[in-house]
């Protein structure tokens, strides 16, 4: 009875009925939010599923292809790239090799469902042969995308031909670009609310909370990989067009318009906590690396703050003196933590920066009022996220 409604239903109706099937499964709770971030569609066109992060595309003739269990496993498999937030984070990764990257996200995605499904409520796709046509490979477990994306680089080496497999849905890299810097902030927003409701709700009917979920929200990137990635971003400027790179914008509408670039980077605010808690060896190797990418970047000024309850110390760097910010600053502070003095001081003293880069600890009620983008680089294990702005931990 049951195989004959499946049949009666049409892919748009089993889409669904797999959400919902998933919504009630307790298991799934803390995951509510996540699967209601974004538009969900079956499409004609897409060749097995995809999302850009925030909104998912089915292919009518793959769910076709798809009993229900296989077809939640995609659904979940979606889900947890917007989770991830892979097409956010890899971005850099997918620039280097586009189908290792996607290889690398889909190896962690395949062993956490397949362990959570032990009762087989969501399984793997599988061909006519019975053969799986999903990555998962058990040498990667416990590992994160860019540590699986190292393996495969040295398995495999740089001549641009991948190993044996390829990923069962396509990754939507070029629609995640082309969601505007506020649409970003938004997603990346509503994906972390949608994380902590959905904890908060699994608490309150007593099912049980993903024992990995704190640990997905706050995976082992490369932190110094995300400054510049943060960085790069925040300064690119449209100083001048070139027709080099069409405008992908435009382009699907019959019109090539050319895009920006920028030579101008600004100016740029590095901001270190000063209280107690903050660790000597944590400030040297953040500023360290912070040097690095000034040197790359070369942004007009550096204006290095040292704060506590109010910005005790001001330096200002430019390219004739990036190289004595480490032997020639002179920290200075040491009291409580209260970063609005930051936003406050900047306004004061008319200084308009393309990013702000401010590491603290993360002990604090007042994360102030920002006019600028703002990246919270966190230490001492602070697992909470910062109210505006992008949060980073550092853990290394």
């Amino acid at each position: 009875m049951s195989l004959m409604i499946g049949k009666q239903l049409s892919e748009e109706q089993r889409l669904t009925k797999a959400v919902v099937d998933i919504l009630g499964n307790p298991k799934y709770v803390a995951l509510a939010g996540v699967l209601m971030v974004g538009k969900r569609e079956v499409n004609d066109k897409v060749r097995t599923a995809c999302t850009n992060g925030r909104d998912e595309k089915y292919g009518r003739a793959f769910i076709k292809d798809l009993n229900d269990a296989e077809l939640r496993f995609v659904v979940l498999h979606e889900c947890y790239h917007k989770l991830y937030k892979h097409l956010i984070t890899w971005k850099h990764l997918h620039k280097q090799n586009p189908k290792r990257a996607n290889r690398a996200c889909d190896y962690v995605i395949n062993i956490k469902i397949a362990d959570d499904n032990k009762d087989r409520f969501a399984t793997m796709p599988r061909d006519a042969n019975g053969r799986d046509v999903g990555l998962i490979d058990e040498k990667f477990r416990g590992m994160d995308s860019a540590q699986v994306f190292k393996l495969l680089d040295d398995e495999e080496g740089d001549d641009g031909d991948d190993g044996d497999g390829e990923s069962f849905d396509d990754h939507d890299w070029d629609g995640a670009q082309d969601l505007s810097d506020e649409e970003r902030k938004e997603l990346e927003r509503d994906i972390d609310e949608a994380v902590r409701q959905g904890a908060l709700a699994a608490g309150k009917v007593g099912a049980p909370v993903d024992r990995d979920l704190r640990k997905l929200m706050q995976p082992k990137i490369d932190w110094r990989e995300v400054l510049r990635e943060f960085l790069s971003t925040s300064c690119a400027g449209n100083d001048f067009s070139t027709w080099a790179r069409p405008n992908r914008r435009f382009v699907s509408s019959g019109y090539y318009m050319p895009s920006g670039q920028s030579q101008k980077v600004g100016d740029v605010v590095l901001a270190n906590d000063m209280s107690a808690s903050i660790g000597d060896d944590y400030v040297a190797r953040y500023m360290a690396e912070a040097k690095a990418l000034f040197d790359m970047l070369r942004p007009d000024k550096v204006h290095l703050l040292y704060w506590d309850t109010e910005v005790r110390g001001h330096e200002i760097y430019n390219e004739t003196n990036y190289d004595m910010l480490l032997s020639q600053t002179k920290p200075k502070g040491g009291g409580g933590t209260d970063p609005s003095c930051i936003p406050r001081y900047l306004s004061k003293h008319g200084i308009n920066p393309k990013a702000v880069l401010v590491l603290t600890d993360g002990n604090v009620s007042n994360w102030g009022t920002w006019s600028h983008p703002v990246m919270w680089c966190i230490v001492n294990g602070f697992d909470g996220y910062a109210p505006v702005g992008k949060t980073l931990h550092i853990n290394d």
